[in-house]
């Protein structure tokens, strides 16, 4: 079977994609071992994160080239205002943070630069260039968590039980990994690199191009995210 042009992109970009398997932050979670004060930054960074992605899902809507993707983009802003945050809300309840300090947090380096390459692609960028963007956000943490919830579960202290999507949660990093690697997520992780595939087939040369460097620069800032929770990365100055 030919190597698809998601299969490609993702070779392309294996060696950072690996690198975040690697990372302590990521292996933290993996063993429950993760430093509690580094999970609290990442839980308010990427919190502030989701809402800017959720304005990049509201342009990819707008920018859609049918119906049925511009449903499944709006299908997706919801889920990410709603569930996605919600959990985030949930872990920061259980630490004392308040919703009005999680939106007053400033945004790390890391975070401010991802979000705004992400929100200056969906502006100024085609469709297809959008895609490609989004897409090593969706299936990296999808394989992240797959990977993860395929070894020895993490035994970190029970958080309290909160119910998501009708479950109940058992420790905070178990939440994490069953969230990103639930059958939900993985379907909406094929969909996204289906749709990447489908926007570049008609793609040659230096239009193919764009995209290949859209989702490694995606990639590398994902990677840049762990890190910059691992070190509760700030402004230097």
């Amino acid at each position: 079977m030919p190597e698809s042009f998601s299969q490609r992109l993702r070779r392309k970009a294996d060696a950072v994609w690996e690198a975040q398997h690697r990372h302590p932050f990521v292996r933290g979670i993996g063993d429950g071992a993760l430093d509690l004060e580094a999970f609290k930054f990442w839980v308010r960074q990427d919190y502030l994160f989701l809402i800017e992605y959720a304005r990049v899902l509201g342009l990819a809507a707008a920018k859609a080239p049918d119906l049925e993707t511009m449903t499944r983009f709006a299908g997706l802003l919801d889920e990410t205002l709603r569930v996605e945050m919600g959990l985030h809300r949930s872990y920061a309840a259980e630490f004392g943070i308040s919703e009005e300090e999680l939106e007053r947090e400033e945004m790390a380096p890391a975070t401010r630069a991802y979000t705004d390459f992400l929100v200056r692609t969906a502006a100024v960028g085609d469709f297809a260039e959008l895609v490609a963007a989004l897409t090593p956000c969706m299936w990296g943490f999808c394989e992240i968590a797959q990977r993860l919830a395929a070894g020895p579960q993490p035994a970190d202290a029970p958080a309290r039980p909160t119910s998501l999507s009708g479950r109940q949660a058992g420790g905070r990093y178990r939440r994490w990994i069953e969230m990103y690697s639930s059958p939900e997520f993985a379907e909406l992780a094929r969909w996204c690199r289906d749709l990447l595939d489908r926007v570049a087939g008609g793609l040659r040369g230096e239009e193919q191009r764009h995209l290949e460097n859209a989702f490694l620069t995606s990639s590398r800032y994902e990677y840049l995210f762990w890190e910059a929770a691992y070190r509760r990365e700030g402004w230097p100055v």
